[in-house]
This record gives C-alpha cells, sequence and structure tokens, in this order.
C-alpha cells in the first residue's frame, strides 16, 4: 500500500496523540498537510490540539523524535494495514459519528469493510447459553443473506457471535478495545488468530496500546456505526451493550432485541429495549423481514 507523506505525518502524530478525528480538526484546517506540524511550538499545539501547557509540551517533545520513523513498514512487517481517514477503505457511516476514528488499524481481510450488509450481535460478557441458542437461530439466516457479524471479542456474547458466523461460514469483524499488540481478553487469544488471518481485527488504538477501561465505551460507537442490523441477546441494565443502543439509536440503526426470560437479569436489557420499540429479534428471519422459518 502506496502511504503519501500526509498520511505518514498523521500516522506520526495518532502514535503519539491517539486522539479521534474532531480533536484533528482545527490543526487540520490550519496545516492541511501537517507539513508544519513537526516544527510547531508547544503553545500552538496547545491551542490546536485543546491541550494543557504541560501535555503539549511532552506531546512536542515525542514529535520532534518520532516524527519521520517508518510506520507504514514497521506496520507492514506486523502484518498491520493502517486505515486512514481519507483511505478508500474507511468506511463511509463511521464519518457520521461526531468523534470518528481518525485512523482505524487493521489485521486480516479489510476488503470486510466494503461489504454492503453488517449486523452487530452484542450482549453481555456473562451471556449464559441462552445467548448461543439465540445466535443458532439469528446468524445462520444473516450469513445467508451475505451479512458480516460484527462484535467486540469480548469474553461471553462477542466471542459467542464471532464463532457462530465462522462455524456457520460467515464474515466477521471484531472491533478492539486496545492495540493489536495486545490480545484481550486472554481466553480469546486463538479466536484472535483466527479472525487477525481469515476475518477482520480493526481498532481506533496504536499496536502499543494496553486495555484501558475508558477505551472499551469508546469501541462501541465503531461497532454500531459500522453496522446498519444491531442485535441484543442478553444485557443487564446498565451495560456497557447497552451503550452500543445508545449509540445506534442516535444514528438511526435498526435494533432488534433477543425476548428473554422475565426472571432473568440478563433479559432485563433486551425485554426493556422490546418495551420501548425494538424490534424482537425471534429469529434470523424475522430480523431480515421475513416470517419465523417454523412458520413458513
Amino acid at each position: 500500500m502506496i502511504i503519501d507523506r500526509f498520511e505518514d505525518r498523521l500516522l506520526a502524530l495518532h502514535y503519539t496523540f491517539p486522539a479521534p478525528l474532531n480533536r484533528f480538526r482545527r490543526l487540520l484546517a490550519a496545516d492541511p498537510d501537517l507539513q508544519a506540524l513537526p516544527d510547531m511550538r508547544p503553545a500552538e499545539l496547545a491551542f490546536l490540539l485543546d491541550l494543557d501547557t504541560d501535555k503539549a509540551a511532552l506531546l512536542h517533545k515525542k514529535l520532534s523524535r518520532r516524527a519521520d520513523p517508518p510506520y507504514t513498514e514497521v506496520y507492514a512487517a506486523s502484518s498491520i494495514t493502517p486505515i486512514l481517514y481519507t483511505h478508500e477503505l474507511y468506511p463511509h457511516s463511521l464519518t457520521q459519528l461526531i468523534d470518528p476514528p481518525a485512523v482505524l488499524y487493521a489485521a486480516g481481510d479489510p476488503s470486510l469493510l466494503r461489504a454492503d450488509n453488517k449486523a452487530a450481535i452484542i450482549g453481555s460478557r456473562k451471556a449464559t447459553a441462552y445467548s448461543r441458542q439465540a445466535m443458532e437461530k439469528i446468524i445462520p439466516p444473516l450469513v445467508a443473506n451475505d451479512y458480516v457479524i460484527v462484535s467486540g471479542l469480548a469474553k461471553g456474547a462477542d466471542a459467542m457471535a464471532h464463532e457462530t458466523a465462522i462455524r456457520h461460514g460467515g464474515k466477521t469483524i471484531g472491533v478492539l478495545g486496545t492495540g493489536l499488540s495486545h490480545r484481550y481478553p486472554k481466553q480469546n487469544s486463538g479466536l484472535y488468530e483466527v479472525m487477525g488471518r481469515d476475518h477482520l481485527l480493526i481498532t481506533e488504538y496504536p499496536p502499543y496500546a494496553g486495555p484501558q477501561k475508558w477505551q472499551f465505551p469508546m469501541r462501541n460507537r465503531i461497532i454500531s456505526g459500522l453496522s446498519g442490523i444491531v442485535i441484543v441477546t442478553e444485557a443487564a441494565r446498565p451495560s456497557g451493550t447497552l451503550s452500543t443502543i445508545d449509540h445506534a439509536l442516535e444514528h438511526g440503526k435498526d435494533v432488534h432485541a433477543v425476548p428473554g426470560p422475565i426472571n432473568s437479569p440478563l433479559s432485563t436489557g433486551p425485554n426493556r429495549l422490546i418495551l420501548e420499540g425494538a424490534a424482537p429479534a425471534l429469529d434470523g428471519y424475522t430480523i431480515l423481514g421475513g416470517l419465523p422459518q417454523d412458520m413458513e
């Protein structure tokens, strides 16, 4: 992949200051090609990036040391493809976010980002066998209709969604809350390897970024932003899963929820969503607008 000098400079900036694109708007307006960036004084960086003086001084020091390393070669050697917001593969749907990622770091098959149909399947990290049973009814019809399954590669429902898609011959995208050098959580290491080779892993964080609690809610907006359909299996109230639904509703996504037993705490989230207007996810056919398979 050919990267021009602007992209080199943006990768250098993002490596030292991995912020969403909206944080760079003022800088890009003042310096569209980022040619002046290496020579900017801390006071200029503070103003253009909305930083306090100490953070701007630290950023200036880091940029002076790392302005021109061969990022593209380093990433290529690690089988990582940086997809900048200017890249042809960068999903247009993400540009509709208030805070779109400036860079997506990808491992696997980036062409999956071009897929017309993507469905996010999300749920609790403490998901039970009920989520797996629901996915066996939901995912095969979606896969048969060329939907790519999107989730967050967390333990529980996310891992179940990726595994079920793969088992039924589908493709899947994992949106990470860490950099690609960190396999998190550890119990999904095998799934991480398979997806990073045959499917797709993406993250807005540079490879070195380890797990931080605040990064995972940020990741949720990308899961929603990529997907035309968002499906919830099991989720308590409140939960990180429902924060993804908040993003989905803000952007007019098609939200479905798996109805569950009224005595299960993990059904309170989906059942409440149905009460508030989400479509009940009875199986993949109802999600696609048809009749349940056993009613045809």
